[in-house]
């Protein structure tokens, strides 16, 4: 029998077809599994007939290994990528409506400042806040912004993407040795 390992945290990224029902499919099948889906988002790729879908799920890796290769047999989906063990770069936005009273504006604003959020709208009561980042920064700043009265907040759920890697391409190595060679060749007569 199978030991129970504990849940934790999966980002999922698919690559699907833009058809109706896609992320029923998709939700259903996890939800099937047990789980639920904490954060997901969906938007079109550079070409307009796939969609990018990254989702967010609690689970132990076994039955998560499982969920991938289910997911990987819907026909509508092309591709999925279990970035959970992979280098990858992380975002969440957030709009973020908080109190600000005339003695506590300057400090709201010094806060928005430290995490680089965007005022984007304004009343006499009330910043409305623009932040993007990591959910470590999120969760930070919430936690600052909280003793002043958090009024209204919209999260879009992460989006996610690996890591390109860093490594010079074999095939560019060896073209600019090449180059390198040629270059040294044709500077080898001259004095």
């Amino acid at each position: 029998m199978r030991e129970q390992a504990p849940a934790r945290r999966h980002i999922l990224t698919l690559l699907v077809e833009n058809r109706i029902g896609v992320l029923a499919r998709i939700a259903g099948l996890i939800a099937a599994k047990g789980y639920n889906i904490d954060s997901v988002s969906v938007g079109e790729t550079m070409d307009n007939s796939m969609s990018r879908v990254t989702l967010v799920v609690h689970g132990d890796d076994w039955v998560m290994e499982q969920v991938v290769k289910q997911l990987n047999r819907l026909i509508d989906v092309v591709k999925v990528v279990d970035l959970t063990e992979e280098d990858c770069i992380e975002r969440e936005m957030i709009l973020i409506r908080v109190n600000a009273e005339a003695p506590n504006r300057a400090e709201i604003l010094r806060i928005a400042d430290i995490f680089r959020a965007r005022v984007v709208d304004v009343t006499h009561r009330t910043y409305t806040l623009e932040v993007t980042g990591d959910e470590h920064k999120i969760q930070a700043l919430l936690d600052l912004f909280r003793p002043f009265g958090i009024k209204e907040l919209v999260r879009t759920g992460q989006i996610a993407i690996a890591r390109a890697s860093k490594a010079a391409p074999r095939k560019l190595e060896r073209e600019a040795g090449n180059e390198e060679q040629v270059e040294s060749k044709s500077t080898a007569g001259t004095p």
